[in-house]
């Protein structure tokens, strides 16, 4: 089981508080933008050196568990 805080950072201080790759200035978006283009993971890792593999592998899998649980439509009406 992946916990969030292991491999996600929000700050305030790094990006004006948007989701960053712990350790990293590296944006959780950065990941899925690639993703949505086509580009594979492999070069992600190119594009952003300071992300680890297991980083990525470990958020895809996180936002796949936050989409496909049965507490989603509570995480859809907070998010309204």
């Amino acid at each position: 089981m992946y916990r969030i805080k292991d491999y996600i950072t929000i700050d305030k201080e790094i990006l004006s508080g948007n989701p960053v790759f712990k350790g990293t200035r590296v944006p959780i978006q950065s990941l899925f933008d690639h993703l949505e283009k086509g580009i594979t993971i492999d070069e992600f890792l190119n594009d952003f050196p300071t992300v680890q593999r297991n980083q990525a592998v470990a958020v895809i899998e996180i936002a796949g568990k936050i989409l496909t649980s049965k507490n989603i439509e509570q995480l859809y009406e907070t998010a309204a």
